[in-house]
C-alpha cells in the first residue's frame, strides 16, 4: 500500500469544488496542509498560484512526493480525484470496466452537474439582473440532472457500484440544493444517497474544513468579491 510521508499541500476554499479534494484526503487519512486561495479576495490570480494551477481556479495540489519521489502539481479537480486514485489505489477501481463506470460519472459531474449548477445560483442570487429566461434555463437543467441521477441511484447505495471519487465529486453540489430551487423530495434515490453519504466521517470533515473562513464573508452582498470572480477576461 502507498504511504504519503510528506503532507500533500491543498490549494483550497470551502466551495463544492474544494469539498471534492479535501473529502477525497480526509477519506484517505493522509497528511495534507491546506493553503487557503481566497476567490474573492483574487488570490486565484497570484503569481505563485499560477504556476501550478494556470487556469487561476482552485482546487490545486502539490504532492512532493509525486512520481519517481519527485514534485508533482496537478490542477483541475477531477485530475486531482483521479490521480490521488490511481496513487492509493482506493476509491477508483483498477478493473477496466469498473473504472469506465467511475469517469463516466465523474465527467458527468465535471461537465453538466457543477457547471450547471454554477449557472443556475448565479442567475438566481448572483445576477444583478433578474433575468427570468437565464433563472428558468438553469433551474430546470438542474432538474433534468437530479432526475438523471436519481434514476442511476435506482437500487444502487452509491453512484458507480462502490464509493468512489464519482460520489465524492457530487455531494458538494447538491448539498447546495435549496440555491438552485431543487426539492429532494422529488427525487427519492437521490435524497437517500445524499443522506448516507452525509454518514461518513470523511465527507462530514471534508465540508467543514474552511467553514470558518468562508463565513467571514458573504459574497451574496459583497459587490468587490463579484466583481473579482464573475468580471474575469483575458489578460
Amino acid at each position: 500500500m502507498t504511504t504519503q510521508t510528506k503532507p500533500i499541500e491543498l490549494y483550497y476554499w470551502p466551495t463544492p469544488n474544494g469539498w471534492k479534494i479535501s473529502i477525497m484526503l480526509e477519506e484517505l487519512g493522509i497528511p495534507y496542509e491546506v493553503k487557503y486561495i481566497n476567490i474573492g479576495k483574487g488570490d486565484q490570480f497570484e503569481p505563485s498560484f499560477l504556476k501550478i494551477a494556470p487556469n487561476n481556479r482552485m482546487p490545486a495540489i502539490i504532492d512532493p512526493e509525486g512520481p519517481d519521489g519527485q514534485p508533482i502539481s496537478v490542477f483541475e479537480s477531477a485530475a486531482i480525484l483521479q490521480y490521488l486514485g490511481r496513487k492509493f489505489n482506493r476509491f477508483y477501481p483498477e478493473n477496466e470496466r469498473a473504472r469506465v463506470a467511475v469517469d463516466e460519472w465523474l465527467m458527468w459531474q465535471m461537465g453538466g452537474l457543477g457547471p450547471m449548477s454554477g449557472q443556475a445560483g448565479h442567475f438566481r442570487v448572483y445576477a444583478p439582473e433578474k433575468v427570468q429566461y437565464g433563472i428558468d434555463r438553469y433551474t430546470n437543467e438542474v432538474n433534468r440532472l437530479y432526475g438523471v441521477l436519481n434514476r442511476q441511484l435506482e437500487g444502487k447505495d452509491y453512484i458507480a457500484g462502490d464509493y468512489s471519487i464519482a460520489d465524492m465529486a457530487c455531494v458538494g453540489w447538491i448539498s447546495a440544493y435549496k440555491n438552485y430551487d431543487q426539492k429532494l423530495e422529488d427525487f427519492p434515490n437521490l435524497k437517500r444517497w445524499y443522506e448516507l453519504m452525509l454518514t461518513r466521517p470523511a465527507v462530514q470533515r471534508g465540508m467543514e474544513l474552511g467553514k470558518a473562513e468562508r463565513e467571514k464573508s458573504n459574497l451574496a452582498t459583497d459587490k468587490q468579491a463579484q466583481n473579482i470572480l464573475f468580471g474575469q477576461k483575458a489578460k
